[in-house]
């Protein structure tokens, strides 16, 4: 499996209760951070809000989506 990168899909391996967020649900990587560990900021859409959902996520908390994953 390679690194992740900016604007790769990503699925949630596990629920994100403080932002409403639910294992399963997909967003994409839009910045990674590297101190003091690595993290990623990753992007969510939810139909029907005028807003996207943005977090900083630990790389165990996601998976890359294969279904829309570019070599």
């Amino acid at each position: 499996m390679r690194d992740f990168s900016i604007d790769d899909r990503v699925r949630l391996t596990r629920d994100i209760p403080e932002q409403q967020l639910v294992r399963g649900e997909t967003g994409i990587i839009r910045s990674t951070w590297f101190a003091p560990e690595t993290a990623f900021e990753v992007e969510f859409h939810h139909d029907g809000n005028e807003f996207d959902t943005r977090c900083l996520l630990r790389p165990e908390q996601v998976e890359l989506d294969e279904r829309t994953a570019v070599a």
